[in-house]
């Protein structure tokens, strides 16, 4: 459980800027962590955290300062452990619908016990690390997999198009029929979004923008989000979860501001009346649900803050991450950290430290007042890297945060394969640039849409003496990440929006 923190807040203390711990906690990884440990692991936990967390830390440790070796960041002692955690993994996707087992023994596999029935979100939220993995280590089957379970949680929605609570992973029955935005649910629709985004695939947003239709016609009330009988629409709980404030954030990502920010406030309403979410919220009657009235920190509606205030820059953003860091200084902080509060009426402590406070609640607050962090980079300064399949270019911005806010460099799933025609424009301008003498002056420019791979070099600029290992480029009034041929037609922009065709 201590290496399990560790992985888990490790790219944090880089984006605080925590160089030297992060140098020292890699070397204490480097050093062994055992996977072969007769351990039952939740399967879901176990990928978001340690794949997750491993995965990040190995990208981001060229920026830390690491040495790496040759070939990264194609290889690398932190990639070997993330894909030899994801392949104790593998054993739970064996099943008749391809949707993995909420549990297994990391030496064992799957007990012969073990329950078939696993939580939506259980079976949907591996898209984001293993085709990370699938494209760094060349090895199709954790994307495969991964693939394989969100079509069929797809496949097996109902005629209204939602998805319930909790499935039969062999016999694809649906076991608790609850449909909703939050706990059990929540991940699938955000992997979706994010899936699509990092591998600019058409099937997974147009999967994503169908449920989104369902969810607005049967599950929203007044800009809230209630939970469903997924068959019929009917109401069975009118309750706000905690868990459900990524919503706005998700929202931000496919253009819906104006929804995401109503939702988002009426979010806002419930922090500050108790000052911080309830795991539970009543919304006819407007107070905590017994039981559900703790709040372990979580970073839902922060993150969800962080998105929309650099889609908006709007100041109500910024207020709410003040309260969030008053309201934790004031009422959790303790000699040894921060600690859960289990009961928001009369703000009782509970005796734990959840390690998604470390992993996502402070670094999102951290990015939410940091605006030069080199997270929200705008792909006006990137680092030209060398791998055994040609250069590559990485830290150009536009990173994709797993549901534990691990950040995943898009560009590096492009590093790790052999060329094929389609290839990044700034690929072959960077071929062009290590032609030219030293003294020639050059500058990169984003290619239009209707030009894809056609260079513009403009001689007056200020020449470049660095050798290639960083470069600036020249803005443009809008400067966007430059991005491989396009799949389909959406775009990632600055404010992290995906842009329609009919936006």
């Amino acid at each position: 459980s201590f290496s399990l923190t560790l992985i888990d807040a490790l790219d944090t203390l880089l984006i605080l800027g925590n160089v030297s711990e992060f140098q020292r906690v890699v070397n204490v990884l480097q050093e062994g962590v055992d996977f072969d440990i007769d351990v039952n692991a939740s399967v879901f936990e176990t990928n978001i955290r340690v794949v997750g967390g491993l995965l990040s830390a190995h990208l981001l440790s060229k920026k830390a300062g690491i040495e790496v070796e040759v070939g990264w960041p194609c290889s690398g002692p932190l990639l070997r452990m993330a894909e030899e955690a994801a392949r104790k993994l593998l054993p739970a996707f064996q099943t008749p619908t391809g949707m993995p087992y909420g549990t297994v023994n990391l030496l064992h596999g799957v007990n012969p016990g073990e329950t078939p029935v696993t939580c939506t979100a259980g079976i949907g939220t591996f898209i984001v690390e293993f085709a990370t993995l699938s494209h760094l280590t060349g090895d199709p089957v954790f994307e495969d997999v991964a693939r394989k379970a969100l079509k069929a949680l797809w496949k097996n929605r109902s005629d209204i198009g939602l998805v319930g609570n909790h499935i039969d992973v062999i016999t694809a029955k649906w076991v608790a029929q609850d449909a909703g935005i939050g706990a059990g649910v929540d991940s699938y629709f955000e992997y979706l979004v994010k899936g699509a985004i990092l591998l600019q695939d058409k099937e997974l947003m147009s999967m994503f923008l169908e449920y989104n239709k369902a969810i607005k016609n049967y599950t929203k009330f007044d800009d809230w989000y209630l939970w469903v009988q997924m068959y019929k629409g009917t109401v069975s709980m009118p309750v706000f979860q905690s868990l459900e404030a990524y919503w706005p954030g998700l929202q931000s990502l496919i253009g819906d501001v104006d929804n995401a920010m109503r939702t988002f406030l009426n979010y806002y309403t419930v922090w500050k009346q108790f000052g911080g979410l309830p795991e539970f919220y009543n919304i006819p009657q407007g107070y905590t649900v017994d039981k559900r009235e703790g709040y372990p920190l979580r970073p839902e509606l922060i993150e969800s803050a962080m998105y929309l205030y650099r889609a908006t820059r709007d100041p109500t953003l910024l207020e709410l991450g003040r309260d969030a860091v008053e309201s934790i200084e004031k009422i959790s902080k303790v000699d040894c950290g921060f600690a859960t509060i289990k009961d928001l009426r009369d703000h009782r402590l509970d005796n734990r430290m959840e390690s998604f406070f470390l992993a996502e609640t402070v670094k999102y607050l951290y990015l939410l007042f940091d605006p030069d962090n080199f997270i929200h980079n705008d792909g006006s300064v990137f680092d030209v890297v060398i791998t055994p399949y040609g250069e590559c270019v990485l830290n150009a911005g536009g990173y994709v945060f797993n549901t534990e806010a691990h950040p995943i460099d898009p560009a590096a799933l492009h590093c790790c394969r052999k060329r094929k025609e389609e290839q990044w424009e700034v690929e072959d301008l960077m071929r062009e640039f290590y032609s030219l003498k030293k003294t020639k002056k050059f500058t990169l420019k984003r290619a239009s849409d209707h030009s894809e791979g056609e260079s513009a070099k403009d001689p007056e600029d200020a020449p470049s003496e660095k050798g290639g290992d960083k470069r600036n480029s020249k803005k443009n009034s809008h400067s966007l990440l430059s991005c491989p041929t396009q799949s389909f037609n959406s775009k990632l922009a600055v404010l992290g929006q995906v842009f329609l065709d009919n936006t």
